[in-house]
Formats: C-alpha cells, sequence, structure tokens
C-alpha cells in the first residue's frame, strides 16, 4: 500500500502547492506571483515530491504519467489502475482544502475564467483560445513532458538529477500553456479542482483526461524509437 499512499500524497502536494499558488497568490494585488510564479509553484512540488517519494512510487502524480509510463514499458499494468485511483483521490482531497480555504474570503467565487485555478478552452480559456488549440498545446505538452520524463529516468542517465529535470521541464511546460488552457497534462490536477467548480469545468473536463493521455502514449511511442533501446 505504501506506493499507492505515496501517490496521494504527492498529488495531493501538487493540486494544493500549484493550484494553491494560482488561487490564492498570482492575483494578489501589489504582490501576485503572476504567471512565472505559478509556472515555477507547479515544478516546483513536484520537483520536492520526487526526491521525498521518488524512490517509494516513482512519483507519477499524474494518470497519463502513469499510463504514459506503462507504455514506455516502464511500469506494470496491475498497478496501473490503483496509481490513477490514488492520484485522483489526492487530487480531489486537495481541492477541497484549497477550497475551504479561500471560500473564507468574502468576494470568493469559483465561476469565471481561471477562477479556482480549472482548466479550459474557448471562453474559458484565459486568453480565449478554442478547442483545437487546447487540444493541440495539451497533447504536445505532455507527449514532451513524456519524453523527457522516460529519458532523465533511464539507468544511463545521470543519476540524482531526474527529479530536477522533470521539475523544470513542467516549469517550462506551464510557462508556455497557461494561457491557452490553465495548463493541465494532468487529468487528475484537472479532475481535484473542476469537480469543485461543476458546470463548464465538468462539462470541459473530458478534454484534460483525452488530450494528455493521447500525448503521453504519443511521447512513449516516440521514446521507443528515438530513445536508448538499452532498457
Amino acid at each position: 500500500m505504501k506506493p499507492y499512499g505515496a501517490e496521494f500524497f504527492g498529488t495531493f502536494w501538487l493540486v494544493l502547492g500549484g493550484c494553491g499558488s494560482a488561487v490564492l497568490s498570482a492575483a494578489f494585488p501589489d504582490v501576485g506571483i503572476g504567471l512565472l510564479g505559478v509556472s515555477f509553484a507547479f515544478g516546483l512540488t513536484v520537483l520536492t515530491m520526487a526526491y521525498a517519494i521518488g524512490h517509494v512510487s516513482g512519483c507519477h502524480l499524474n494518470p497519463a504519467v502513469s499510463i504514459g509510463l506503462w507504455a514506455g514499458g516502464r511500469f506494470p499494468a496491475d498497478k496501473l489502475l490503483g496509481y490513477i485511483i490514488a492520484q485522483c483521490l489526492g487530487a480531489i482531497v486537495a481541492g477541497g482544502v484549497l477550497y475551504l480555504i479561500v471560500s473564507g474570503k468574502p468576494d470568493f467565487a469559483v465561476t469565471g475564467i481561471g477562477d479556482f485555478a480549472s482548466n479550459g478552452y474557448g471562453d474559458h480559456s484565459p486568453g480565449k483560445y478554442n478547442l483545437l488549440s487546447a487540444l493541440v498545446t495539451e497533447v504536445v505538452m505532455t507527449m514532451m513532458f513524456l519524453f523527457i520524463i522516460l529519458s532523465v529516468t533511464h539507468k544511463n542517465a545521470p543519476s540524482g538529477f531526474a527529479g530536477l529535470a522533470i521539475g523544470l521541464c513542467l516549469t517550462l511546460i506551464h510557462l508556455i500553456s497557461i494561457p491557452v488552457t490553465n495548463t493541465s497534462v494532468n487529468p487528475a490536477r484537472s479532475l481535484g479542482v473542476a469537480i469543485y467548480v461543476g458546470d463548464w469545468a465538468l462539462a470541459q473536463l473530458w478534454l484534460f483526461w483525452v488530450a494528455p493521455i493521447a500525448g503521453a502514449l504519443l511521447g512513449a511511442l516516440i521514446y521507443r524509437f528515438v530513445g536508448s533501446s538499452d532498457e
């Protein structure tokens, strides 16, 4: 049970740290951390957890990552469902904790563009990007994420630096894609806040499961062609 518990708490920290920074700090008057700060917040959550639980569960924190690692031959199929359930539960609990915190603000609302860090497209995209733009962004960003994860965790890669590379990669992904979709590349992260927004966030949630998983499978496929064959 330890790997599943590690995935639960790791994903909890990812959503609380990343989405929490977006909801609580990004737009704070005069001292808001902005897009750059939120991007680093997501990267730092993965970086810190990689070294905290990487030796326990591999620190996936993301159903798309688990599926991509399985497709890349790095993760057993019999653990896949358990990891995904643990990740989703961790994200939902983190979203609930964040909701309890921010709902104490008198003018708080979960509706609107970017509110409660939900992912969206069209009218609910921070930059008003359409469905096709959101789809391409999420597929390509997740594809690159998985390719890098598979590459830096190979046994012949420099040891001890995988967490740093993966955390910085996620930071870069957010810098690119926050204006388009508020950045998902992680179905659990999207679910963890969408469930409290309801309405449009749940209606558009399908994209943030389909696109990251498709991108993860594509990234694993590309890695098998151009990555090291010495697995």
